[in-house]
């Protein structure tokens, strides 16, 4: 995901929020959140992670007229080679998704215009008794404002184990 702009959206939100449980009226009720610290409805936490709908490229989205590697126990269209994704490129790619840390400088607000760039982070390696040698790398994506403000910094550590686990 490379500059991928992300309306964020007041039915986005509420959508959201009621997607993840959270009733929270200052995530759909603009009169109330005018009461509020933030004075506006703002997004909940994790939000900015569904900027990825908003990329054509997303690779864990089916792809019309294009076979899909699927997303349950076993590929249902294609097998994608070993390490051939990206960060959080699903189970077939090798990589596993192994943390997820967001730092706000500000709340995305409804009527904000993100814009999602991507970079890499740090890389770095562990020896696993299980597993043998694990490769670690951070992909690091800011969310920026209609105004080129950053709002919020979202770093996602994937690993890539030299073995596969045997099952007991």
């Amino acid at each position: 995901m490379s500059n991928i702009k992300f309306p964020v959206e007041a039915g986005h939100i509420m959508t959201f929020a009621r997607a993840v449980g959270d009733p929270n009226r200052i995530y759909s009720d603009a009169d109330y959140a005018a009461d509020t610290e933030p004075q506006a409805v703002i997004a909940p936490p994790t939000f900015v992670q569904a900027s990825a709908q908003f990329d054509p490229n997303y690779p864990l989205r089916p792809k019309i007229g294009e076979p899909w590697f699927g997303s349950g126990g076993k590929p249902s269209g294609i097998e994608r080679k070993k390490g051939s994704g990206g960060a959080g490129g699903g189970a077939s790619s090798g990589m596993l998704h192994a943390e997820q840390h967001f730092e706000y400088h500000r709340h995305p607000q409804a009527g904000d215009v993100l814009t999602a760039t991507n970079r890499p982070g740090k890389k770095w390696s562990k020896e696993s008794r299980r597993a043998g040698t694990l490769r670690f790398s951070e992909s690091i994506t800011e969310y920026r404002d209609q105004k080129g403000e950053l709002v919020v910094t979202a770093r996602m550590v994937g690993v890539v184990t030299e073995k596969t686990i045997e099952q007991k």
